[in-house]
């Protein structure tokens, strides 16, 4: 594959602090170069406190769009012009595309990137079935529970350790939420169609959650947007309970799907297999996944 690139070539990128070993410089220039479109993607990593002069130094056009990433994301929505629905439901924006009056537009591909995942790596399920468990009180966590809430969950439980924080988020959106403490997570997952992981519990070898799977019904579907490490403590209890798993690799291309559209005009080619080249450099491998 020739990765073409111009002086007429479209530039975008991913933003956040840190950025280093951000998986989707590989994944759109990897779609870049499959589809021969004369573009590139490359990371940015400004100081966190001068974001938003960043921002505006972009708005002449020269990028395109951005991948927002942590800890940037309400901060990105605060400072568009217009947001999409997505983007207002989920209170941060993990999407930045620069009109080429100036304007910035923000959108949230995270819901987006969530179901898609499910439908890729758990055919035939049914977000609208049975109510969602989402473990966290965060901006991902509010970007899940939208996201579900939107697809028709009967009722999405947010579940956290601080109480209060799980019944803000509650407050903050429309529809069937209740908010859960850590300690009545038995009873949250009770009967419940999915479980996903919203913190960042088991990043990178942290400790994972002590979460009680065995109370959740074996149909269960159990997530974790945590894709460093690939099988998170998360995902291996719910193996040895005999869960079924998806994992936050499918999330983070599914996301990526919309980006790569809005930035370059042109769906990513399928004949790419991102996921493979993902996997590579994480060290991982799909039968070792399975094991």
């Amino acid at each position: 594959m020739s990765h073409r690139l111009t002086g007429a070539g479209i530039v975008a990128g991913v933003v956040g602090a840190p950025v280093r070993h951000s998986l989707s410089p590989l994944i759109h220039n990897a779609w870049l170069a499959g589809a021969g479109i004369d573009g590139a993607y490359v990371p940015f990593a400004p100081p966190p406190e001068r974001f938003a002069a960043f921002i505006k130094g972009l708005r002449g056009g020269a990028v395109r769009g951005l991948n927002v990433t942590l800890p940037f994301k309400e901060e990105a929505l605060a400072l568009a012009d217009r947001a999409s629905p997505r983007a207002a439901a989920a209170g941060a924006a993990n999407l930045l595309v620069f009109e080429t009056d100036g304007t910035l537009v923000a959108d949230n591909t995270d819901g987006l990137g969530l179901l898609a995942a499910f439908a890729e790596q758990a055919p035939g399920f049914d977000p609208a079935a049975a109510p969602v468990v989402i473990l966290g009180a965060g901006g991902a966590a509010r970007g899940a529970a939208a996201a579900f809430a939107g697809a028709g969950a009967p009722q999405v439980r947010v579940v956290n350790r601080t109480l209060s924080r799980a019944q803000a988020l509650a407050e903050a959106l429309e529809g069937p939420i209740t908010a859960f403490a850590l300690s009545d997570a038995a009873q949250a997952l009770a009967g419940a169609g999915a479980v996903i992981n919203a913190t960042s519990a088991g990043l990178s070898g942290e400790a994972g959650l002590d979460l009680p799977l065995a109370a959740a019904p074996a149909s269960a579907l159990v997530m974790d947007m945590v894709y460093k490490p690939l099988t998170t403590p998360l995902l291996a209890q719910a193996r040895a309970e005999g869960l079924r798993t998806v994992d936050g690799l499918a999330m983070l291309i599914g996301q990526a799907v919309p980006a790569f559209e809005a930035f370059y005009g042109a769906p990513p080619p399928k004949d790419v297999d991102v996921r493979k080249l993902a996997l590579a450099a994480l060290g991982q491998s799909e039968g070792r996944l399975k094991e």
